[in-house]
């Protein structure tokens, strides 16, 4: 199998099951004429977390990094009328190109947009009390994802749904001494997860139009 397999059948899954959405093209359109590294979720990918935030049923939703809002779109799509998302971003760029692609989405009313360093944002909304959330996407820089996780299980509660992205590194993931800190953080993801009592998780391999990688997923018991 080769990349443009992945890529062939990821084109074939958003032909057959997805509804043409000029909004979302415009966004990934966007977010690659600002510079923005194109690192955001497959289409395949935004929409199973729609599916997750629906399936949960989920009114409160915490996401770890935004880049251009593309996945903090298809979760807010996936929101109750009353739901919200509230996405934090380091970017100053990134944060004020995702503003402009919510406007264009017409989900603005759906995301509270936080700018500045993840760990601090997630210590001001535990002081605000702002959980518990009911699903938690991580997806910003891998080397901090114990510390992500452990604010995620601050700001949960018995049936949330936590989320980690990007943790197979194609493949690298089983290399103890990698050297790399990306392959690192996920290993410590795994780490995490495994070792936490309230946590039942697993990880699901992907390949596709991003690549080989790969999420875990868990629920708070």
């Amino acid at each position: 199998m080769s990349s443009r397999t992945w890529t062939a059948v990821d084109d074939y899954i958003v032909s057959s099951l997805f509804e043409t959405d000029p909004a979302l093209d415009a966004v990934l359109a966007t977010n690659r004429d600002q510079g923005l590294p194109a690192i955001d979720v497959s289409a395949a990918q935004g929409k199973l977390l729609s599916l997750l935030v629906r399936i949960r049923g989920a009114k409160k939703v915490l996401e770890i990094g935004t880049l251009g809002g593309y996945s903090t779109i298809w979760m807010a799509r996936g929101l109750p009328a009353d739901g919200k998302v509230v996405t934090l971003e380091l970017d100053p760029h990134h944060a004020k190109v995702a503003r402009s692609n919510f406007e264009r989405a017409g989900v603005s009313d759906k995301v509270e947009l936080r700018l500045g360093p993840a760990l601090q944002s997630l210590t001001e909304l535990s002081s605000e009390n702002a959980g518990p959330f009911d699903l938690i996407f991580i997806d910003a820089d891998k080397p901090n994802n114990p510390n992500y996780l452990n604010w995620a299980m601050r700001l949960s509660r018995a049936g949330t749904v936590i989320v980690c992205d990007n943790v197979i590194r194609d493949g690298a993931v089983v290399k103890k001494d990698s050297g790399d800190a990306n392959v690192e953080g996920a290993r410590e993801a795994f780490s995490f997860i495994g070792s936490e009592k309230r946590l039942d998780g697993t990880a699901i391999q992907t390949v596709g139009a991003k690549g080989y990688d790969g999420f875990a997923i868990a629920i708070v018991d």
